[in-house]
C-alpha cells in the first residue's frame, strides 16, 4: 500500500505557487511535485478546457492525447459530470481513451474557476487499484489551494 503526505505535498505547492502569476509555470511545477511526491504513478498533469474539450497542459510522463472530448474517457467524464473520478481498473471504466498502454488506474479531480469546470487534474499508475479515497480526499484539496491561488487570479 502506498503512502502519500497530502499534507507536506500542499504546504509546498502553496510555497511553489506564492506570488507567481503564471499559469503555464505554476501547472508545471506542480505536475513535477505531484509526479515525484506520489509512489507507483507514471503520469501526472493536467488538462485545460477549451470549449467542449480538454486541451492537454503541463504534465509530467510519457506523451499523451491532446484533445479529450467532455463526456469521453475518465478526463471528460470528470469535467463534463463536475465530479472526481476514481477509476481502479481503466479497461473496466466506459469509453476509457488508452493514451498510454502501461495506465491500468487513474484518478481524475475537476478544477474549478469562478464556479465552473476549467480543467482537470489527471494522475495514471500503472497498478489496478492503485489509488483510494484518500488520495481523492487529498488530490481535491491540493486542487483547493490551486483554485485559490492560481484559478482564483487569472483569466481563463
Amino acid at each position: 500500500m502506498t503512502h502519500t503526505d497530502y499534507d507536506m505535498m500542499i504546504k509546498q505547492a502553496r510555497a511553489i505557487v506564492e506570488g507567481v502569476p503564471h499559469l503555464s509555470a505554476n501547472l508545471a511545477n506542480l505536475s513535477a511535485l505531484i509526479y515525484s511526491s506520489m509512489e507507483d504513478i507514471n503520469w501526472a498533469g493536467f488538462y485545460l478546457s477549451q470549449g467542449d474539450k480538454l486541451i492537454l497542459g503541463p504534465f509530467q510522463g510519457k506523451v499523451a492525447c491532446v484533445e479529450i472530448p467532455y463526456g469521453k474517457g475518465v478526463c471528460g467524464t470528470s469535467a463534463a459530470q463536475d465530479a472526481s473520478q476514481l477509476a481502479p481498473d481503466v479497461h473496466s471504466f466506459q469509453g476509457h481513451i488508452a493514451c498510454d498502454s502501461a495506465s491500468r488506474s487513474e484518478i481524475v479531480i475537476p478544477i474549478h474557476c469562478r464556479g465552473k469546470v476549467v480543467g482537470v487534474l489527471d494522475i495514471d499508475s500503472p497498478t489496478v487499484n492503485r489509488f483510494t479515497r484518500q488520495d481523492r480526499d487529498g488530490l481535491e484539496k491540493l486542487v483547493a489551494v490551486m483554485e485559490e491561488k492560481i484559478f482564483g487570479s487569472v483569466f481563463i
